[in-house]
């Protein structure tokens, strides 16, 4: 299913494979100019595994992102033996502290359109010290170095996986997968969007996999975007 693409250095890859055909996933080295949700700069020293997949999706893209996280975690798990939460809507987290970042962006050509999901992953880069209490990588967490390709090959299997699942349409295996995963589901939660500031409780993801809270009065509120802090 995937055509490996391999480069030292680039500046982004997601930026590098919106060029390239379904199938295609781009891999560095480092990334010049790694980025996050809202255009967020993304530390991407040598070291962390950097790779975007080029996808076209029939529909439901934001499973998208759920799948990689997924993939993302139970790699994790097969290589370094560690469990991992996964934060909504795109972080792969260890002890609260993000070790994984997910960035998909819509790519349009014409009448087709694809998505490119990048991952980012620390794994045996050095975390800068302004990003320590927010940050970890593989490496600090196990104490030995991590193999990669290794990383590499598996989340990429687990992804293929997972993505079957979504082509036929199995939204709500993903979606509860992910819960299960996930420790955002049944914490209270402020969630800060465009259209306000938010405080509730987190219990459940739409179809949509947008995050519904339950607000202190008994409504619920749908989170499409935006960031979330745990405040339990």
């Amino acid at each position: 299913m995937f055509d490996i693409y391999r480069f030292r250095k680039l500046s982004s890859t997601n930026d590098k494979a919106r060029s390239y055909p379904e199938g295609s996933v781009v891999v560095a080295d480092e990334q010049a100019k790694g980025r996050g949700r809202f255009g967020r700069k993304w530390s991407s020293a040598r070291g962390g595994l950097y790779l975007s997949i080029v996808l076209e999706p029939a529909e439901q893209p934001g499973y998208l992102t759920f799948i990689a996280a997924i993939s993302t975690q139970k790699a994790i798990k097969g290589i370094a033996g560690i469990n991992t939460k996964l934060k909504w809507p795109n972080d792969v987290l260890y002890d609260d502290k993000k070790l994984c970042g997910i960035l998909s962006e819509s790519v349009f050509s014409g009448r087709k359109s694809k998505m490119v999901v990048g991952i980012g992953l620390n794994v045996n880069n050095k975390i800068p010290k302004s990003l320590s209490k927010k940050a970890v990588s593989l490496k600090s967490i196990i104490r030995k170095q991590v193999n990669n390709e290794k990383l590499l090959n598996l989340t990429l299997k687990e992804f293929k996986k997972l993505y079957s699942d979504y082509k036929n349409k199995r939204y709500k295996k993903i979606s509860n997968t992910w819960k299960k995963l996930s420790n955002t589901i049944g914490r209270k939660i402020k969630a800060v969007t465009h259209q306000g500031t938010y405080i509730g409780r987190a219990i459940d993801v739409d179809k949509d996999c947008s995050l519904i809270l339950k607000l202190s009065n008994g409504s619920k509120k749908r989170i499409i975007e935006g960031d979330i802090f745990a405040l339990d």
